[in-house]
């Protein structure tokens, strides 16, 4: 089976993704700059979760240009990992309305956590099918950066509970280490 359609389904269900996020973004009731001012959390709230669902998404062509097929457990776990990221337009807009409350922020931090399980058992998948000398299986090697973000978001997801800034500071720090693409499967495929 081919990736093409795979690949094709996925990045239209993530724009449609941001698009749902940025829909939900209000427009102040008046002209002045202060009207702003109580849209401040909506907006960094927007922000994270757009950079996000990018990150996702980059990583995700990455990890599809790695491979050349895919299968019906291929097919399953993509499936999951889609489903966590279409949580993401809905608890991005809980935590802003709230302005970051303990909760709220706690739930984005189970869907990030949950839609990092998932592309983990989707890269598991690919290697599965394409095999353990395949250049996506030596590109990821042991997976540091997906293992260390596993454990950031549990952390952040308890401390959500008694301090959502300190929970927001470990989002942000899991973001900043995948916001460049991931080299490694570059670097693979470059020899």
């Amino acid at each position: 089976m081919t990736k093409n359609r795979l690949e094709a389904f996925s990045d239209g269900v993530i724009a449609i993704i941001i698009t749902i996020m940025v829909l939900e973004l209000k427009v102040p009731h008046t002209p002045e700059l202060e009207g702003l001012k109580e849209l401040i959390p909506v907006l960094l709230s927007y922000v994270l979760s757009f950079i996000y669902v990018g990150i996702y998404w980059n990583n995700h062509h990455h990890l599809l240009h790695a491979v050349h097929h895919v299968n019906g457990a291929v097919l399953w776990a993509n499936m999951h990992l889609l489903f966590w990221l279409s949580l993401v337009p809905f608890v991005t807009g809980w935590m802003g309305e709230n302005h970051f409350a303990p909760v709220p922020v706690a739930l984005y931090g189970v869907v990030l956590l949950m839609a990092a399980v998932a592309y983990f058992i989707l890269v598991k998948a690919l290697v599965g099918l394409n095999g353990a000398d395949s250049p996506l299986a030596k590109a990821i090697g042991k997976d540091w950066k997906g293992k260390m973000s596993l454990v950031f978001y549990a952390v952040a997801i308890g401390a959500a509970l008694w301090s959502p800034l300190i929970a927001g500071l470990l989002y942000i720090l899991v973001a900043v280490i995948w916001l460049v693409p991931d080299r490694r499967i570059e670097k693979t495929l470059a020899h």
